[in-house]
């Protein structure tokens, strides 16, 4: 049989359940999308508890199949900007559809991407397709791009919960990340984020959430 434990709920009064989710609606709603990184330092112990908190996510049969690898070497960080920069050259001219370049033209986006080496940290997030065993055979992981999106949402939700800032950077193909970090076959690069603080004069582009009306429908 199972091992189970008590469940570690706090109970809240309507009026507290209101509050606490109207407080990160809020804090949330101020998330934005961050281009322009400062190069000044973020404390390691910061990034290991959001780190941490991603962790929590849930997943397929509790298998958690991600792995998160941080970069703070100015010289790894110099090689993915050098690999992105070439993959995104060829997307920008060539890859990428004319909708699709239109869409991107209102944030004023081309293959140049400076914040890969700016930022003080990239977080590398890898998706385990399958995990390996101690005699290295195949151990089966379920819903693993649910799992490891689920842990992305959680990550970013603490990254800007902590005061930083940062960008989905999903260069395609992504192959170069596994040959650069050096990880194994069983893990496949899902995405690439970006963390620090803003620049002094960054900005962002006037465009606005969709309504509430317009993404819920009760049933």
């Amino acid at each position: 049989m199972p091992e189970y434990l008590p469940l570690a709920h706090v109970s809240r009064t309507a009026e507290e359940m209101r509050q606490r989710a109207d407080q990160l609606y809020h804090e949330l709603a101020r998330r934005r999308t961050v281009r322009d990184f400062s190069d000044a330092p973020v404390p390691r112990s910061v990034i290991e508890n959001i780190v941490r908190t991603a962790a929590t996510a849930p997943s397929g049969a509790h298998k958690q199949p991600w792995t998160f690898c941080v970069v703070a070497d100015p010289v790894i960080k110099q090689q993915i900007r050098a690999a992105a920069e070439q993959e995104e050259y060829e997307n920008y001219h060539g890859r990428m559809s004319e909708d699709w370049l239109d869409d991107l033209a209102k944030f004023g986006t081309d293959w140049h991407k400076p914040f890969l080496t700016t930022a003080p940290y990239l977080i590398v997030v890898f998706k385990k397709a399958y995990d390996l065993g101690p005699d290295g055979e195949r151990q089966k992981n379920y819903y693993v791009n649910e799992s490891v999106g689920i842990a992305c949402g959680f990550l970013i939700a603490a990254i800007h919960h902590a005061g930083l800032v940062t960008v989905t950077h999903t260069p395609s193909p992504m192959n170069f990340l596994q040959r650069v970090l050096d990880r194994p076959e069983n893990e496949r690069p899902y995405l690439l984020l970006p963390v620090g603080l803003p620049a002094e004069e960054a900005t962002v582009p006037a465009i606005e959430r969709k309504g509430l009306g317009e993404v819920m429908r009760w049933y």
